[in-house]
């Protein structure tokens, strides 16, 4: 089987700056839409669904799918991590941030509510039990011979953190999808992407479009927040989305030459592109669909889609 439908949400805990670009199945290759907003979060797994019109859907998206394996292995009580997120459904406390150390808890982990004087990484995976700092990140988190280190799961503050978009994601999106009648199918949990896509399904993916930059051959000068910047990928993309037999819908063509527009949510919606590139790069079998051979990755950790760096 393969996808009718491929998609990338680059995801905010503003809805306003939540992106989706959507890929439809085009004969033998794609045609790609504008950027669009996320809309509604209940809404949005029925919307690609209808769109797909009862194909399978491959759903990227920019923001963490998985624990640390120090935290899983000693507080996590199910089997892997999508049934962890089902049993959050009965655990909302779970998803109130800590506002000082003291109120940091197995059962309440996410940290920090406000900036304070003192407070560190190390005292923050003390309170969790955990060994030390790195503990708080995933493999796919450390840094790599082609990138640096990202952000941890449970650290809410700062421009690179991504506690708040798993935050809103898990509890507004996935929580409630997985306990719905056609839940959606979350990679690598539930196997190889490949595998997933089945018809009427949704396959999430974890995904990052500074990845899907370097996974396309593509280099990008400056800043991805400059307008101009981001227009002079217009070509380079253009070669990416031809090799990948995709075209760009009128309106996407135009959103390209532009440089995504002025506004803030600009670097949102070319995130969203890059995404949805590295959704069908894997699809047609430039980068594997499947994680590195670990038992903790595939159960618990997770990992990035199309990723082939380990962790240096």
């Amino acid at each position: 089987m393969t996808a009718t439908l491929a998609a990338h949400a680059d995801w905010s805990v503003d809805p306003g700056k939540r992106w989706i670009s959507v890929a439809r199945r085009q004969g033998a290759g794609w045609q790609i839409a504008a950027p669009a907003p996320v809309g509604p979060l209940p809404a949005l797994l029925a919307h690609l669904l209808a769109l797909a019109e009862g194909g399978a859907v491959a759903l990227g998206v920019d923001l963490p799918l998985g624990l640390p394996r120090g935290y899983a292995a000693a507080h996590a009580t199910e089997a892997n991590f999508p049934a962890f997120l089902r049993a959050l459904a009965h655990r909302p406390a779970f998803f109130d941030v800590a506002a000082a150390l003291g109120e940091i808890s197995p059962a309440r982990p996410f940290y920090p509510a406000r900036g304070l004087k003192g407070m560190s990484r190390a005292a923050h995976a003390a309170a969790l039990g955990l060994a030390g700092p790195a503990d708080l990140g995933r493999r796919c988190d450390r840094a790599t011979a082609e990138r640096p280190a990202g952000a941890p799961l449970f650290w809410t503050l700062g421009a690179n953190q991504t506690g708040k978009a798993a935050l809103s994601a898990w509890r507004g999106l996935l929580i409630p999808a997985l306990h719905a009648p056609n839940p959606p199918l979350l990679w690598p949990f539930d196997g190889p992407l490949l595998s997933l896509l089945r018809p009427g399904r949704v396959a999430v993916a974890e995904t990052y479009p500074a990845e899907a930059l370097r996974h396309l051959g593509l280099r990008l000068t400056g800043s991805k927040r400059r307008q101009s910047d981001r227009a002079a990928l217009a070509g380079p993309i253009g070669g990416a989305m031809a090799r990948l037999d995709a075209v760009p819908s009128p309106g996407l063509q135009a959103a390209l030459r532009d440089g995504f527009g002025a506004d803030a949510a600009g670097e949102d919606r070319f995130d969203s592109l890059l995404g949805v590139l590295c959704v069908l790069n894997v699809l047609a079998g430039h980068r594997p669909d499947t994680a590195p051979d670990d038992p903790w990755l595939v159960r618990w950790e997770g990992w990035v889609l199309g990723q082939t760096a380990l962790p240096a």
